[in-house]
Formats: structure tokens, sequence, C-alpha cells
């Protein structure tokens, strides 16, 4: 090949190169990578708290949204991306997608409520138009509640409180019990921990909260110290997905079971099987599918100024007291009819369940956990 026309070749293959990797699709089937979106498409974007198979529902509920509602047909693409269970992973991510200008939604489970550089960040957005919601994870309303128009999820008291009342049924004298949570600062493990002491009363006293910052080997370690340190220590309850599987597994290893009951939130695969073989207690299920499903349904609704759906969701909506928040689902999963935990002990509007049912439950969706 000549010298005068190796140049020009290079410049053709560079270039070619170049449009190969700007037409490379993202990971997520929807939009994903988020980084070469096509300008006259609508971003909507859910940002999970850190990357764990809980949210494998959410994103399921997400891409059930994007088939029922049709977004792909009407401009829209709908990424969903997890971050690192940390404020900065988080605040990179935003500022990551506010630079795309066809984003018109996000949607934030967040990790930290206290954080004030997530709350800029959120509301910078708003600013700009974009549409903001929180979900699974709140900001800390008493702060930033305007930096963001609405919260879906569960209500964390509640759910706590019901599994406080579980707890009560199985354990009537009482018990000495630790929570084991990624973050002791978030809202929901605030709230859930709070809840779950009200509805077990004053009978549980706690003996210790640790937490792993969403680091697993770490959620196993504290589960170990705990019991090492307070042997008088009879009722484990975990407050995050992942935190169940480590309470399971020590308890094995050291042959508890008699000893001590697990409590959690969340049903992860491994949470499920440490049911079927007799080694969970009770669980207290969010529904995170719905949280997406609704999540997408609402920030569309928002970017479109659709008010029939806005105030089906938020009937007397403002940004004070309950009225700017979205409840979800709420189960309680018991192992079989053995359990002298029983439907009566709960609210009416929660769904009470044995294992068979929900996994029956599980399965018509297509769901490995929830």
């Amino acid at each position: 090949m000549s010298r005068l026309l190796r140049p020009v070749v290079l410049l053709l293959l560079t270039g070619g190169i170049g449009l190969s990797l700007a037409g490379c699709p993202g990971r997520n089937p929807n939009g994903g990578g988020g980084t070469n979106a096509d300008s006259q498409t609508k971003r909507i974007v859910i940002l999970t708290n850190g990357d764990d198979p809980f949210w494998d529902a959410c994103e399921a509920g997400t891409n059930k949204a994007v088939e029922e509602l049709g977004l792909a047909g009407q401009g829209y693409s709908v990424t969903f991306d997890r971050a690192d269970f940390s404020d900065k992973g988080q605040v990179d991510k935003i500022k990551q997608y506010a630079m795309q200008k066809n984003l018109v939604g996000f949607g934030i489970s967040v990790f930290n409520p206290d954080s004030p550089a997530v709350a800029k960040e959120l509301k910078t957005l708003r600013e700009r138009g974009v549409k903001v919601i929180t979900i699974d994870g709140e900001i800390n309303r008493e702060k930033y509640r305007d930096s963001r128009f609405a919260y879906i999820g569960t209500d964390n008291v509640i759910a706590g409180r019901e599994l406080g009342k579980a707890a009560q049924a199985l354990l009537p004298q009482g018990a000495k019990f630790a929570f084991f949570v990624g973050n002791t600062g978030a809202a929901n493990a605030i709230l859930r921990m709070e809840g779950f002491q009200s509805g077990a009363g004053k009978s549980f006293q706690e003996i210790e909260r640790l937490e792993d910052r969403g680091d697993v080997p770490t959620a196993r370690k504290n589960v170990q110290d705990a019991l090492d340190r307070h042997p008088e220590i009879n009722a484990l309850v975990g407050i995050w997905a992942y935190n169940t599987p480590q309470m399971v597994a020590v308890v094995k290893d050291r042959n508890l079971r008699e000893k001590e009951k697990v409590f959690c939130f969340d049903a992860a695969e491994a949470s499920i099987a440490g049911m079927r073989d007799g080694n969970v207690d009770v669980m207290v299920v969010q529904n995170p599918y719905q949280m997406g499903r609704v999540g997408v349904k609402l920030l569309k609704a928002l970017v479109e100024d659709d008010q029939k759906v806005i105030q089906e969701m938020y009937p007397s909506y403002s940004q004070e007291g309950t009225n700017d928040l979205f409840r979800t689902e709420v189960r309680v999963v018991i192992p079989d009819a053995a359990t002298p935990v029983k439907k009566e002990t709960f609210e009416p509007e929660t769904i009470f369940m044995d294992l068979k049912e929900f996994e029956a439950w599980l399965k018509e969706r297509n769901l490995q956990s929830s």
C-alpha cells in the first residue's frame, strides 16, 4: 500500500469503527447503555440504590410497563440501571444521565436519604423540567422533599410493624434480637426497624443493629460477630434482601436453628429456599415488580401531564403529610398452616400467603424473587 493511501485508509477504518461503536446497543434491552440515545427519543430512567437480585423483579415490572403502555411505539426509551450502594455512585449516575438532553423522567431508589449531593442533583433535574420520583428508597422528606414529585413504594412503618407482630406471635414470651441491614441511616431501614419494635412490643429487646454497606461478606461477618458477642440473642431480623441468606447460613453452620428465629424483609431466592428448608420463620415481602410497573406509568403520566393517572394515584396530592406517597403491596409469607402466625394478626390490606401460594404467585409473573 502506498504511503499516500495509507492515512486515507486508516481514517476510513477508524471512522467506521466509531460508527460501529456508536450503534452498539446498551446493556438494557430498552436502551440501558444510555450514552448514544436518539435525541428524538424521550428517555425515562429507573436507578436503583445498588445491584441486588431484589431489583430483578422491579426491572421485570419496568419492562412489563414498557410493553403494556406501548412506549417504544410512542417515542420513549426506558433504561433500568443499578448503582453501587454509595452516595458517589448515585451522584455519578445522575450526572451521567443529566447530560442527555432527551431525559424526561427519572425514578431513583435513594441509598442515603440525607445525602445533600443526591438531593442537589435531583433538584437540578427538576429545574430542567425532568420529572423525578423516588421508588422504594425515599429521600429525607423533612429536608429534601421538593427534590422529587412523589414516592412509590412500601409503607415501611406498616411493613415493619407486620413483621414485629409475626415475631410476637412466634415468641410471645419476648426475645433478644439483632437487626442486620445495608445502611442503618437509610429511610426504609429506619422505618422498618421502628415498625418492627412497635409491632413486637416491649418484650422484644434490641441488642444490636449492624450495617454492611451492601457488602455480602461483611453482612455474614456481622451475623457471626453479633452471635459471638451476645450469645443471649435468640432472634435475627434481616432488613434488606441479601441479609437473610447470610443469617440462614450462619445459623446452619453453627447448628443454632432450634435456638434462633429468623425474620426477614423481602423474598430473595435464597430466602425462599431457606423457608422451604425450614430455616426462615416469616418473610414480609414487598412488591418491587409493582414498583417498577407503576413507576414507569407515573413518569409517563407526569411527562404528558396526564392528570387522570396522576389523580388516581395521588387523589389528594400535596407535598405534605402522606399525600405524596403511593403505597405498594405488602405480603406476609409463612411456611405453612402449622405456624402460630395467623392472618387475623395483620392489617386487612396486608396480603397473607403460605409459601406454596407465594411461589405460585411468583411463577405467574416469571419471577424468582420479590
